[in-house]
């Protein structure tokens, strides 16, 4: 009986970790003045992606903004073809993994991918210094989170 009780203790708790580590983290808020996120381009480190989360309709919004080749560039932290596992990205010292099929690029080959896995981009322009993203199309790519 103790046996028993044991083993379904241990279940329990790897199902609470394995479900734990399965969705995507969350990010600080983006900078936004009410239409647009708003990233300042000189905080930015070369070929290191930023992580942010913009919260719309109940739903959490996870999007990078990098800059690669003096220009900034804005991607969904979903993958065009993982997406419905909702894990999103992480950055490993020039790499860029995907957590769901665990594919891993150069960042010098996000809008590119490797195969039919690469992050969504997503619409941003540069003004005075500020890289700018309306947050209609963040919102707009809503169902993939």
């Amino acid at each position: 009986m103790i046996k028993t009780s044991l083993i379904k203790i241990f279940c329990w708790c790897a199902l609470a970790v394995l479900f734990s580590c399965a969705r995507q983290p969350l990010y600080p808020s983006p900078q936004h003045d009410g239409s647009n996120v708003i990233v300042d381009a000189a905080s930015l480190e070369w070929e290191v992606p930023r992580f942010f989360t913009y919260q719309y309709d109940n739903k959490n919004i996870s999007f990078f903004v990098i800059k690669i080749d003096d220009r900034v560039l804005s991607f969904l932290d979903a993958c065009i073809t993982c997406y419905p596992h909702k894990r999103g990205y992480r950055y490993e010292e020039g790499v860029v993994v995907c957590r769901a099929c665990n594919q891993r690029f150069p960042v010098y080959k996000l809008e590119k991918g490797i195969g039919n896995c690469y992050p969504i981009k997503i619409a941003g322009r540069m003004e005075n210094g500020k890289y700018l993203i309306p947050l209609s199309s963040l919102e707009q790519e809503a169902e993939k989170f």
